[in-house]
């Protein structure tokens, strides 16, 4: 703020929805356009993608490492998913919160009671969810990077992961894609105004008063 010595604590903002429901897009959409956002970049032990890098998608571990960071408390939160593991390197999150980032999560319900644990304070949880089943089994099948099987297999796991939806403060309903990040941005907005993630707004307060 400026003029003014109140400094903003960061936020995690937590996306989850089932596979499909268009949680990867929203994320990279938000941090296309906000600069106050960065993404924390999960380590995982499943093989990268067609076009992923490592550092910037994923950290990619083989499952040795990744019991290592696991047992040594490096995690700020981990799961097992699809037969994979999945976890968030505490340390960069934690620096990016005290100097004012906000870190945007693309994790699922697992991963966001963990977190929700350590950092009731800074979490903030947004559950997306599709406008229909038929819908989400299109964009599944649309994406062309896993086999039948593994479309299959994840349309099964979408009840069970929609089931947590109410774990979750915000409910996003993702029929139109503009408007759907419309309102993920409306939620990061309120919720970098709440009072406790406000560093020396009671001394700017205090200091109102007295000039009164």
């Amino acid at each position: 703020m400026t003029g003014i010595d109140i400094h903003r604590r960061g936020l995690m903002l937590v996306l989850s929805s089932p596979s499909g429901a268009g949680k990867t897009t929203l994320s990279r959409r938000l941090l296309e356009s906000d600069a106050e956002i960065e993404m924390s970049v999960s380590a995982t032990t499943r093989k990268p993608r067609p076009g992923e890098q490592e550092g910037r998608d994923y950290f990619f571990l083989s499952t040795e490492d990744f019991g290592i960071m696991r047992n040594r408390g490096e995690f700020l939160e981990h799961a097992k998913v699809f037969g994979n593991y999945y976890g968030t390197p505490r340390a960069p999150v934690e620096d990016a919160l005290s100097r004012g980032r906000d870190v945007l999560f693309d994790i699922d319900w697992q991963g966001t009671q963990q977190l929700d644990e350590t950092a009731p304070e800074d979490i903030v949880k947004v559950f997306i969810l599709p406008p229909s089943v038929h819908d989400l089994e299109k964009r599944l099948k649309a994406r062309a990077q896993d086999p039948a099987e593994v479309v299959a297999e994840r349309m099964a796991k979408a009840s069970d992961e929609i089931s947590h939806y109410q774990e979750y403060e915000y409910i996003i309903i993702n029929e139109d894609m503009d408007r759907a990040f419309a309102e993920l941005q409306a939620i990061l907005k309120a919720e970098r105004l709440r009072r406790r993630r406000l560093t020396g707004l009671s001394n700017f307060v205090k200091q109102l008063r007295e000039a009164l």
